[in-house]
């Protein structure tokens, strides 16, 4: 039975480790800009909402302010 030359071993048992370590890192990496990009959208999701959300207030507060004036004839 042949055996592994000394050299060969020792770049294998650091090698495959490294390499395996490596390939987690690169699909750790890619699962975070995955998350990133999920959590920015949720972001924009939440800002229009909020945006929407305070259009309708300043039009409900336009529209009382409007009939205050006529009621009290400011304008």
């Amino acid at each position: 039975m042949p055996t592994m030359d000394a050299g060969l071993q020792v770049a294998l048992s650091v090698g495959v480790p490294t390499l395996t370590v490596l390939v987690g890192i690169l699909i750790s990496n890619s699962r975070m800009n995955d998350l990133r990009a999920h959590i920015d959208g949720k972001f924009v999701d939440l800002k229009d909402l909020f945006d929407a959300k305070l259009r309708r207030v300043e039009d409900v507060m336009d529209a009382r302010l409007t009939r205050i004036e006529q009621e009290l004839k400011i304008r």
